[in-house]
């Protein structure tokens, strides 16, 4: 046990901020799971939004994301708020842009901390300010032929 404190995990969680990404390629939980996992951490959550089939009282047939090109700095501003509000050993976030389906991942977070309580609140406020703040904008179409343009920010 001597050595411990030289293990490798030790050195990356100086920067505990994993994976941050906005893709058009589809998402990977396995990735998202493995990006954070830490030896120091007793719990990980994981968030994962998916494209519901209604909104509004509307059903929808399929939607689209697009983001504005500062979407990547402003996940990588929130997540560093997270990681210095929290205990967080690791955190990840990635966001789809595209056309997507029904039940199609369109975000993934997690965040790694010591306890439970601690990861459950991160990754709240994490998804929570990502959908506020993170200029992405969904393109919603309707199976009656309307559209919709709903915003993040």
């Amino acid at each position: 046990m001597a050595h411990a404190h030289n293990h490798p995990g030790e050195l990356a969680a100086e920067d505990p901020i994993r994976l941050l990404g906005i893709r058009e390629t589809p998402l990977s939980l396995d990735e998202v799971y493995a990006a954070v996992g830490d030896a120091a951490a007793g719990g990980i959550s994981l968030f994962v939004g998916t494209v519901r089939n209604h909104d509004g009282g509307q059903d929808v047939d399929e939607l689209g994301y697009s983001c504005h090109p500062t979407a990547e700095a402003e996940l990588r501003r929130i997540a560093e708020k997270v990681a210095a509000d929290y205990p967080v050993r690791a955190l990840a976030a990635v966001h789809r842009v595209g056309d997507l389906a029904i039940g199609d991942i369109a975000v993934i977070v997690a965040v790694a901390c010591p306890h439970r309580g601690e990861a459950f609140e991160a990754c709240r406020r994490l998804i929570d300010t990502l959908k506020h703040e993170v200029p992405i904008w969904k393109h919603q179409r309707f199976s009656d032929g309307t559209e919709e343009w709903v915003g993040a920010c």
